[in-house]
């Protein structure tokens, strides 16, 4: 095999296998280095003997996800206020997936299922991934994993309990979504209380991540009331000096916002029967480099 030929088979599977190491790690950075080291090991492997390089692929990019994600929860660091993952950008473009599909991946990516996930261990979170995002046969991982085949069904059943009793559960529907976005956000950037008390649902919570970094709230924000009245008092003042962007981000509609060309913050709905039940806000700047020039 080639060069030119093995960076073309890693490239058509590059899509692939970020995907895994995002859903694994919740970190842009860290995933992307999962996926240059797992091109590293493509590029000195032996490629004659491989057999079927997506999932020998699959493999590298696993393990090196665990391995780091042991690392990670090994330093035990602590986060200054709530944390959530960084922002992924979903956007398929030409190559968007059917609608089926398309949901069980955003289900899979969507911010609130990542903050459930941090609380599997490494092992339960790769089968969990490997299993609901991207439908692989126990056996296969049992395989990619070198673990038996009832070991990983008791490893995915677990998660999956795990998951569904954690995971709040938000309407899927890009125009829903949309739509409510830009309604929350016109009535955010106008102070309209009553406007954001009319989008918010009564038990709704607010999540502000800024690391330390930025102003935000220290703590999760709980009810339709407090969230209302804070958001109301704070993003008009701002709203002159800033312009909006939106994205798809981690399986959803996203409002970028920017000071210029430089990201201030995100921020991202999860609503259910009409109603928002979260705000999710991202202001760590660490989180949102990754997203200049978009």
């Amino acid at each position: 095999m080639t060069t030119d030929s093995a960076t073309d088979v890693f490239e058509e599977h590059r899509a692939l296998l970020m995907g895994v190491a995002y859903r694994m790690l919740g970190r842009v950075a860290d995933a992307e280095d999962v996926v240059q080291d797992a091109w590293l090991r493509w590029s000195r492997a032996d490629r004659a003997e491989v057999r079927e390089p997506r999932g020998y692929l699959v493999r590298i990019t696993t393990r090196l996800a665990i391995d780091r994600l042991r690392q990670v929860q090994a330093r035990g660091e602590a986060y200054v206020g709530p944390w959530l993952p960084e922002p992924y950008l979903t956007e398929y473009g030409d190559t968007a997936p059917d609608a089926a599909d398309r949901a069980v991946l955003a289900d899979t990516v969507s911010l609130a299922v990542l903050v459930v996930l941090e609380s599997l261990s490494p092992l339960e979170r790769a089968v969990f991934v490997l299993r609901e995002a991207f439908g692989y046969p126990y056996a296969e991982i049992a395989a990619l994993l070198d673990r038996g085949e009832a070991a990983v069904r008791q490893l995915a059943g677990r998660a999956r309990r795990h998951v569904d009793e954690r995971r709040p559960r938000y309407d899927v529907d890009p125009v829903q979504r949309r739509e409510l976005t830009e309604r929350f956000l016109a009535a955010a950037g106008g102070g309209d209380l009553e406007g954001l008390m009319s989008l918010l649902a009564p038990q709704a919570r607010l999540v502000g991540d800024s690391g330390g970094k930025a102003k935000a709230p220290a703590r999760v924000l709980y009810g339709a009331d407090k969230i209302g009245r804070f958001l109301a008092a704070v993003a008009p003042g701002a709203a002159p000096a800033l312009s909006v962007r939106f994205l798809e981000v981690n399986g959803g509609p996203a409002v970028l916002v920017l000071s210029g060309d430089k990201p201030d913050s995100l921020f991202q709905l999860g609503i259910a029967d009409g109603r928002v039940e979260a705000v999710y806000i991202i202001r760590n700047p660490d989180k949102l480099r990754h997203l200049s020039g978009r």
